[in-house]
């Protein structure tokens, strides 16, 4: 507490020298307490131009932008824990005028040995959302850009979501997680949680990684069970070969979707990749046509900035039959 009485001279002016003195002394003191806790700040950024267009609908502009600032803190605690927060500002997400402006929101809580938590206030992802379709590729899947046509089984990325993720210490190489949504008593009336596995094995000529997860969704009226495979193996000579196999099990009649995705990419040089893809989609209707899938993409880095593009056909798109149709992407994106 500032004592301004004994800083008063015989004529009722302030000493500004003394008062200098006790601002000085409570300001570096002050200091010193910040500087003790601070925690390790840091910003990141990205910008992109894209162009994508529908090659058989008028889409009108296809010209896009989609930028990132990225605002991350960590601090390590008195008990060897490191707790870092991690919030994005995007304002591409919310479209135009309307965006929504912070895009995500994350606290993860590194223990070490006992595992990793997180928690997602906003752009989390589940343990099935995470590995929807890992098939390698240069640029995008073979189901994206064509509208309607995504089709692939993923989990759920509700606000305020949990996550944890442990390494086992009895299998070197092998991982293993868990999500949990909570009910927000409207469209999710019941939580939501799903498990899932990695592993990874160096091998003579390479790396190869298989994993899955399991998990039930009720962010719709009807509970989903969903469940993800896939093998991945990465080469020595620079190609990697992926395939990934889905189930989803729907409670409401005649909805079940079963999706296979194989991809095939080699990097070039160290800057340039190049990949093919392709993916089916069966559907237990049997009113609807399997949706299959065919893209092509690629990827060039310099420094700072990289090029990518991607060519993708669609047909019997959503399971409508003779519904063809192809898209093409091109993205110049720059890293700050």
């Amino acid at each position: 507490m500032f004592i301004i009485n004994n800083n008063i001279n015989q004529k009722g002016v302030i000493n500004m020298n003394n008062f200098k003195k006790i601002g000085l002394t409570a300001l570096a003191g002050v200091l010193v307490s910040v500087s003790a806790n601070a925690a390790e700040l840091s910003v990141t950024g990205g910008a992109s131009i894209g162009f994508t267009n529908q090659e058989e609908k008028d889409q009108g502009n296809g010209w896009s932008m989609n930028d990132g600032i990225t605002f991350s803190a960590s601090q390590e605690l008195d008990n060897g824990m490191n707790v870092t927060m991690k919030m994005v500002i995007d304002s591409s997400d919310g479209g135009g005028s309307a965006a929504q402006v912070m895009d995500t929101r994350i606290i993860t809580v590194d223990m070490g040995d006992n595992g990793t938590f997180t928690f997602a206030g906003d752009g989390g992802s589940s343990v099935l959302g995470m590995i929807d379709d890992t098939t390698p590729t240069a640029y995008e899947e073979s189901w994206d850009i064509v509208d309607s046509a995504d089709g692939r089984v993923s989990g759920i990325g509700l606000n305020n979501m949990m996550h944890y993720s442990r390494d086992n210490t009895l299998l070197e190489g092998l991982t293993l997680s868990a999500s949990y949504i909570p009910s927000d008593n409207q469209t999710s009336i019941e939580s939501s949680s799903d498990y899932g596995f990695k592993y990874s094995s160096p091998m003579d000529a390479g790396t190869l990684t298989v994993g899955g997860a399991t998990g039930e969704t009720n962010a719709a009226a009807n509970s989903i069970e969903k469940t993800i495979m896939y093998a991945n193996f990465a080469s020595e000579t620079g190609f990697t070969v992926g395939i990934t196999a889905s189930e989803h099990d729907s409670e409401a009649s005649n909805a079940d979707k079963d999706f296979q995705a194989i991809g095939l990419s080699y990097a070039l040089t160290p800057e340039t990749s190049v990949s093919v893809n392709t993916s089916t989609l069966e559907f237990e209707d049997s009113s609807k046509s399997d949706q299959e899938a065919m893209g092509f993409s690629v990827s060039h880095v310099m420094g700072s900035m990289t090029i990518k593009g991607t060519h993708n056909a669609v047909d019997n798109v959503a399971g409508t039959a003779a519904n063809d149709r192809s898209g093409y992407d091109l993205s110049l994106a720059f890293a700050f």
